[in-house]
């Protein structure tokens, strides 16, 4: 997958590595990506590559949460998008924003996710796990009525695969941030700044 960054913006500081100057160990860890569900070292693992161990843990964790989670594509993308829209993380949106449509996101929801708003008209599944995340990310905590809620409309494996999601994709938001992993190329629109 190719990437870019727009004109003017700062360089990549960790950008992918020539196949032939891999190691050993970065070889191997890759090649299992490259083998896995996702078909490519993608954005997210090119800045990793420097540290493979923690790069083949990473993918591990995330190969369950964004594959097969308790909360099932629909709300995991849902959950990745708004913990992508907390980081300003362009390359998750990039990746997610398309996917989160073909799940069945709306294109109103992931608009207003984008611009840092509370979209109108989510479902009951989707509110929930708006409430969740977003205390999660602004309090560092979720209120009883909040885990109440989840609770009653999921379960405890959902609470936890939840926490997970918005864990591991504050994780890449991190390293790609800091890395400033060049964006790839995609249909949806970049975030604006809020």
């Amino acid at each position: 997958m190719s990437a870019s960054h727009e004109a003017g913006s700062p360089p990549d500081r960790l950008p992918p590595l020539p196949p032939e100057q891999w190691t050993d160990e970065q070889r191997v860890r890759a090649e299992a990506i490259i083998r896995g569900p996702r078909g490519a070292l993608i954005s997210p693992f090119v800045p990793l590559m420097r540290s493979p161990e923690l790069m083949d843990h990473a993918q591990a964790m995330g190969e369950y949460l964004r594959y097969r989670s308790a909360l099932g594509m629909h709300l995991s993308e849902f959950a990745i998008l708004l913990t992508a829209r907390a980081w300003t993380q362009q390359v998750e949106w990039a990746i997610h924003a398309p996917i989160a449509l073909k799940e069945g996101v709306s294109a109103e929801t992931i608009d207003a996710i984008a611009h840092g708003r509370r979209p109108d008209n989510l479902t009951d599944d989707q509110a929930a796990v708006y409430a969740f995340v977003t205390e999660l990310q602004h309090n560092q905590s979720v209120s009883d009525a909040t885990w109440s809620a989840f609770l009653q409309r999921f379960g405890e494996r959902e609470a936890m695969d939840l926490i997970g999601i918005v864990g591991y994709y504050s994780f890449l938001s991190m390293v790609m941030n800091v890395a400033r992993t060049a964006v790839p190329p995609s249909v949806a629109s970049r975030l604006p700044s809020l």
